[in-house]
Order: C-alpha cells, then sequence, then structure tokens
C-alpha cells in the first residue's frame, strides 16, 4: 500500500484551509523562513511552546529511550492539538528531517503512532526532507521556495554571529536584539518582493548590517569565549538547551555558534563523499552543484565581515574539511558527523578554546563525534576546555548549570593564569 493510503496526506486543497504547525529550532532563522512559506501560500505556525508540560506530553506519547528532541518536538505538536489553541481538523502537522541514518529519521513514525493514540489519527503530517522519504500532494519546494529558504539561513547565520558578539558588551542592554530585529523585519520585506537574494543585494544588505552592529555603543572586557557545538537541535533551541545561549552570556561569557549553513553545506557534501569514497554516484552532480553555490554564499558573507577586524568569522567550508581530517576521517557522516569534531577544532583555533558541546542522552552519532572526540583535541589542543553535557528527560537542569559554571570556572583560571 502506499502512503497516501495508510495516512491522511495533505493536500492541494488543504493548502488554503490548514494551517501547518512546524516546531521552532532556530528562532532567528525560522522567522525569515516563515514570510517564505507564506509568500507561497501557505498558512505556518512556529510552535513556541516549552516547560515541563511539554516534556511530559512527549513522554505521554513517545518512548523515554528515545531521541530527547523527538519527545520534544511531538510533544510540542500534540500539545498544540490538545491545547485548544487550534482546530485539529484545519492543522497539519511538519517535521524536517536530514534523512540520515539516525533516530531523527524517525521522527514522523513516532509522531504517527502518538497521533493515534492520541485521538488525532485524521492529522496530517508533512515530512519536510531532501531524501525522498516521503511526498505530499499539496505541499511542494518550489525552486523559487528552495532559493529563498537557502537565503533565509544565510541572513539568520550573520545576524546571529553578530547578535552574539556585540550582545555581551553593549553599554545599552538591549541594543543587539533591537538591531537584529529591525533587520528581520527588512529582510523579511525584501524576500516578499523577490529582493535581497541575490550576490550583490546580499553583499549590500551584509555590508549594513555588519556597519551597524559595529557602530552599536560597547565596552568590551575581558570574558572568557565559549563556543557551542553538538546536535542540530539542541544546539539552536533555547527549549531543548534550557535556555543555554542566555545562561553563558548572564554568566559573563562571550558566546560563539557555528551557523546552519555549516550543516547545510555538510549534508549537501555527503553526495561527494559517497563518490570519493564507495565510487557511489547517484548524489555526485547535484552534491557538486549545491555545494559550490552554498559556498559562494558563505564567501560574501566572510568577504564582507574581513572588513570588520572586530568580528570573529567562521573559517570556509573547505578549510574546514581539511582541519577535520586531521581528527575524523570525513567518511563519518551519521549524525552532525565529522563536522561536529572539525567545529571545535576551528572554534578553539580561532580563540573559542572553551566549548560546550550539547547533545541528546543516548545520541550515538554524537557522543562518538563529540564527547568521544575531547581526548584527542585536548592532546592537539593543550589550553582547550570542553564541556559535554546530556539533555533529557531526567536530566535536571541544576546539574546541567554547575557542570558549565565548572567550565568557565577553569576558564577564569585560564585567564588569570
Amino acid at each position: 500500500m502506499e502512503l497516501s493510503e495508510k495516512y491522511p496526506e495533505f493536500t492541494a486543497e488543504m493548502k488554503k484551509t490548514h494551517t501547518i504547525l512546524i516546531p521552532n529550532a532556530l528562532p532567528v532563522h525560522f522567522s525569515l523562513m516563515e514570510s517564505v512559506l507564506q509568500e507561497e501560500g501557505y498558512k505556518v505556525d512556529f510552535l513556541n511552546y516549552d516547560g515541563q508540560k511539554i516534556i511530559d506530553t512527549g513522554l505521554k506519547y513517545v518512548h523515554n529511550d528515545a531521541c530527547y528532541p523527538a519527545i520534544i518536538v511531538i510533544g510540542q505538536l500534540i500539545y498544540a492539538l490538545e491545547s485548544g489553541d487550534y482546530d485539529p481538523h484545519k492543522t497539519a502537522l511538519m517535521l524536517y528531517q536530514t534523512g540520515g541514518g539516525c533516530r531523527a529519521s524517525n521522527y514522523v513514525h513516532l509522531l504517527r503512532k502518538g497521533l493515534k493514540q492520541a485521538g488525532f489519527e485524521y492529522v496530517p503530517v508533512v515530512s519536510l526532507n531532501f531524501g525522498g522519504i516521503e511526498h505530499n500532494s499539496g505541499f511542494s519546494v518550489t525552486p523559487m521556495m528552495f532559493l529563498k529558504g537557502l537565503i533565509t539561513w544565510l541572513y539568520g547565520d550573520f545576524l546571529m554571529l553578530l547578535y552574539n558578539q556585540v550582545r555581551p558588551y553593549e553599554v545599552r542592554k538591549g541594543d543587539a536584539k533591537r538591531l537584529m530585529e529591525r533587520w528581520r523585519k527588512i529582510l523579511i520585506e525584501q524576500l516578499r518582493h523577490n529582493k535581497g537574494i541575490m550576490g550583490h543585494s546580499i553583499r549590500k544588505n551584509f555590508r549594513a548590517i555588519a556597519k551597524e552592529y559595529s557602530e552599536i555603543d560597547v565596552k568590551y572586557e575581558n570574558k572568557p569565549k565559549v563556543g557551542i557545538v553538538g546536535e542540530i537541535y539542541v544546539k539552536y533551541a533555547d527549549f531543548g538547551n534550557n535556555h543555554l545561549h542566555d545562561f553563558l552570556v548572564d554568566q559573563g561569557a562571550e558566546i560563539v555558534v557555528p551557523g546552519i549553513l555549516g550543516f547545510a553545506l555538510y549534508s549537501l557534501n555527503i553526495g561527494k563523499e559517497n563518490y570519493h569514497m564507495y565510487g557511489d554516484k547517484s548524489g555526485l552532480w547535484f552534491a557538486r552543484i549545491a555545494v559550490a553555490y552554498v559556498e559562494s554564499l558563505e564567501r560574501s558573507m566572510i568577504s564582507v565581515l574581513k572588513h570588520f577586524k572586530q568580528f570573529y568569522h567562521p573559517m570556509p567550508f573547505s578549510k574546514l574539511k581539511k582541519l577535520g581530517e586531521k581528527h575524523i576521517s570525513r567518511g563519518v557522516c551519521m549524525g552532525e558527523g565529522w563536522l561536529l569534531t572539525a567545529e571545535m577544532a576551528e572554534l578553539i583555533e580561532n580563540g573559542y578554546q572553551n566549548i560546550v558541546c550539547v547533545q541528546p542522552f543516548g545520541c550515538l552519532p554524537n557522543h562518538i563525534v563529540g564527547r568521544g572526540k575531547i581526548r584527542e583535541l585536548k592532546a592537539a589542543y593543550p589550553d582547550a576546555n570542553i564541556c559535554p553535557i546530556d539533555y533529557d528527560p531526567g536530566a535536571t537542569r541544576v546539574n546541567q548549570e554547575n557542570r558549565i559554571k565548572l567550565m568557565l570556572a577553569v576558564a577564569g583560571e585560564q585567564m588569570a593564569g
């Protein structure tokens, strides 16, 4: 039987009648992407429910041995249907998947099982993926939609990068956030009119954003510089990591979070690695074109940042691959794979030797390339101060924060040293 016969499908007619609910993993990026989806005629709402009630809902319908992000996002989606905030008969749900070899590729099936148990088996689920896992006749990614979506990731990374570097030092609290919100509105308006998506206009926006961030009144102090790496959901989502970003800033740190564009390049690059290692040509053509294009976007961002010496800029993906090869094979492509190890090495080499490595408890791929590589990285970089933190329904926030405080104490000793 076809999937459309087994499960309710999101149809073309539902585009006019249904609201698609989506867990909000990247607040800045997804706020830009929302306008792209709306311009394509979809009604969407990104969910920001959090708290113990969401975890409890997730645990009610998902086994506690499942991946923590699955428990959270499925908890958010089913809670939304149960809350009365939405009409379940006019609602669809969306999950984004890489289609890779980890438990995340089973989220949709876990969600459908939970929906049936909760009495919402009639609610359609859309799987947004590029691995051919599922197709829905009423939802499709057009070339323009794909392009704009990719550009929103680029702008989101740029805003996040500068915001994180200015926020800890601003004289007037909130300046960095207000500027990010102002540019978020500007970029949304541009995207609605198909502007700001080509090379020249992208660089023009980058220069204007960087200039305005450089003009914020700041008072630089000697603060520990902390990088955040790990599984993609708990790395970015405030709910997933117990508001780790805010906690570190409140503790007197400056943070940097490698952008989502790096993960996009890593994922797209897998087709090239499969060819080099196994002779598999199936994804080679697309991988070469896609990686080349996204690398050109990355170069635009880095070229602008080089003119603003006060700002850290990420290492080009081509150099990141070579750096990662010193510590791990590029054939390791499960979960965040070699990218996670490479990002830690990049952060250390750029002065962010204090690292919080976040991962769902029991996430085997990321425990191997994260926690499993710490000893080797410390041998290569003696000043590295890496703190692995597990996130799980049973993990207490106090314990997580105490371990992070210990890492910051070591960072303070090294600075005083």
